[in-house]
């Protein structure tokens, strides 16, 4: 667990520096879904790179966020997946989700006003 985050004063504070970084909600929303494997992860995302993956599922596993699952087998093989208070943000991922296609909707039909009106 991260000290530091106990010493944030504000609720909204804690949850965006654990979120914060390029790549974590996009991780935790296919977390949301089901269990996931390292290369499948870094396949779903492939602009991201592989060793920036590896930093940010290390930080949300330091925070909590997710469960890491190494299985003893040649080769090794190491799964991810919420943990319960990871499973907590998932509506907040799909409330994320919803705003953002109504914005893209939105965004859209003023550029669809503007290009009629010229």
């Amino acid at each position: 667990m991260n000290k530091k985050l106990l010493e944030v004063q504000c609720n909204i504070g804690v949850a965006q520096r654990l979120i914060r970084g390029k790549w974590k909600v996009a991780i935790l929303f296919f977390l949301a879904d089901r269990t996931w494997r390292f290369n499948e992860l870094h396949r779903a995302m492939p602009d991201i790179q592989q060793a920036y993956l590896t930093k940010q599922l290390r930080d949300l596993e330091k925070d909590g966020l997710i469960h890491r699952e190494i299985y003893k087998e040649v080769p090794p093989r190491v799964e991810y997946s919420l943990t319960d208070i990871g499973q907590g943000f998932v509506p907040i991922i799909r409330a994320m989700e919803t705003w953002g296609g109504q914005y893209v909707d939105k965004i859209k039909a003023m550029e669809e006003e503007q290009a009629s009106a010229e």
